[in-house]
């Protein structure tokens, strides 16, 4: 099992100021009025006149139907948000499962942090022949540059559970995988039975995130690819978080997010990506689709997958060309620059919270409009169209 991983980096959260102040209101009111019936616009003549008489305390009355609701709620939310300056991030309160993160420099670590950043708490399942490597490092510090958050303080990790999302209970685990020294001294890891503790441990999680993958034949084209490698790249990489959310979904409260993380892949053609892995990928961002309206209906959970572009984590260095791939994406992306970890976790961060509450099914791309690209504009067939390139 190979989480999928990135540079880990601080993160900065950056926080759209969306003031509502009683003038913002007033006009937009004043506004809505004029468009509704201007017979009441003497009543409100001006945004500085509602504005004074809100800062007043004064009382009126609008007996138009249609905007009488209106200007209650809007009054209302005015009043809640007063001493609430900027619309910002926050999980405070909620409990988070990362499934996929073996060490500081995947993906699944960024968006530990991300959701670490905005309040939420934090579980990890780490595959389990990596469980012992991870904690020791944990325990000596060898985390703790990558573990600073953006007020200064160190991301904690509440627990640990080891866990191999290729097997959905003890039945599921054949002879030589129990017998493997890589797995000794380790119990309790198929899915049903991390979610059984994380149960009998906290009750409840609020978020699930999905983020790993495999592919045994990952560097063989598909058509070199056999059966079983086929499989196995399906089962690790795409069943895996069918079998997160069969078995979560139980323990987590009504409104709570999942989140799974897929690659362009899925839908365009990268030569090298092979073993079945963009197979898996496609089924994955299928699977989201169907999953957000069975979890939906009857759990009230939103499901939904962010395609990041390519980072250097080291489970990516597997594939053998990761190096390229990036190089590709800053030579043709929209966004010519880097792409971070970070910015990664920041959108995993935002979908869980309820900023993204009626987002739901969704493919969000954080790849610097890599996606939207129909062709490689670096090519020198190209040369001609004098074509602007970043400066930096």
């Amino acid at each position: 099992m190979m989480a999928i991983g990135a540079s880990a980096l601080q993160i900065t959260f950056t926080r759209p100021s969306v003031l509502l102040t009683q003038r913002n209101l007033g006009v937009t009111m004043a506004s809505f009025v004029q468009e509704s019936d201007r017979a009441l616009s003497s009543k409100l003549t001006s945004s500085s006149h509602l504005s004074s008489m809100l800062n007043s305390n004064q009382s009126f009355t609008i007996n138009h139907p249609r905007i009488r609701k209106f200007v209650t709620r809007s009054m209302s939310e005015a009043s809640e948000t007063k001493s609430t300056s900027q619309l910002s991030i926050d999980l405070k309160g909620k409990r988070a499962f990362i499934a996929g993160v073996a060490d500081d420099n995947g993906y699944g670590w960024a968006i530990a942090k991300s959701l670490a950043a905005a309040g939420a708490e934090i579980l990890v399942g780490t595959w389990v022949p990596a469980l012992n490597i991870f904690e020791m490092s944990l325990r000596r510090g060898k985390f703790d540059s990558s573990r600073v958050l953006p007020d200064g303080s160190l991301m904690e990790i509440t627990k640990v559970y080891p866990l191999d999302a290729v097997f959905d209970n003890p039945e599921d685990v054949p002879e030589d995988i129990k017998a493997n020294k890589r797995y000794a001294g380790a119990s309790n890891w198929t899915v049903q039975e991390v979610a059984e503790l994380v149960k009998k441990d906290f009750g409840s999680i609020d978020i699930l995130v999905h983020s790993l993958a495999n592919g045994p034949e990952v560097t063989k084209p598909l058509l070199e690819t056999s059966r079983k490698g086929y499989l196995a790249a399906v089962s690790a990489s795409s069943y895996s978080y069918v079998s997160l959310l069969k078995h979560f979904l139980p323990i987590m409260n009504p409104g709570g997010s999942s989140i799974s993380l897929t690659y362009i892949a899925s839908e365009r053609i990268i030569p090298g990506y092979g073993g079945g892995m963009s197979s898996a990928k496609a089924a994955l961002e299928s699977d989201t689709k169907v999953l957000a309206f069975e979890a939906g209906r009857k759990h009230k959970i939103r499901v939904n997958t962010i395609s990041a572009g390519p980072l250097g984590s080291r489970a990516a260095k597997a594939i053998g060309f990761i190096d390229t791939m990036i190089s590709y994406s800053f030579a043709n992306a929209p966004l010519q620059k880097e792409l971070f970890a970070d910015e990664v976790g920041n959108t995993a961060a935002f979908l869980a919270s309820p900023l993204a509450s009626a987002i739901t099914g969704a493919l969000i791309y954080v790849d610097n409009g890599l996606n939207a690209m129909g062709v490689g504009v670096d090519s020198p067939l190209f040369k001609d169209l004098n074509i602007p390139t970043s400066e930096h």
